[in-house]
């Protein structure tokens, strides 16, 4: 039983990390391509994007403990 619940624990970590590496990525994308319309506030969504990007790799690469 405990076997089939880390599975589906690292299945969803792995799930939740994808999703945040696309979403980190195309928040920089985006900031990056419409700087005009963000004036002030480039600094700031850069950072955030930056910030999912890194989580959601870190979240792909770490292996949970077993």
């Amino acid at each position: 039983m405990s076997e089939d619940v880390t599975f589906w624990v690292t299945l969803a970590e792995k799930f939740v990390g994808f999703l945040l590496t696309i979403v980190g990525a195309l928040l920089l994308y985006f900031t990056a391509t419409s700087t005009d319309a963000l004036e002030v506030f480039t600094g700031f969504f850069g950072f955030l994007g930056i910030v999912l990007l890194v989580v959601g790799v870190f979240l792909l690469l770490v292996r949970p403990p077993e």
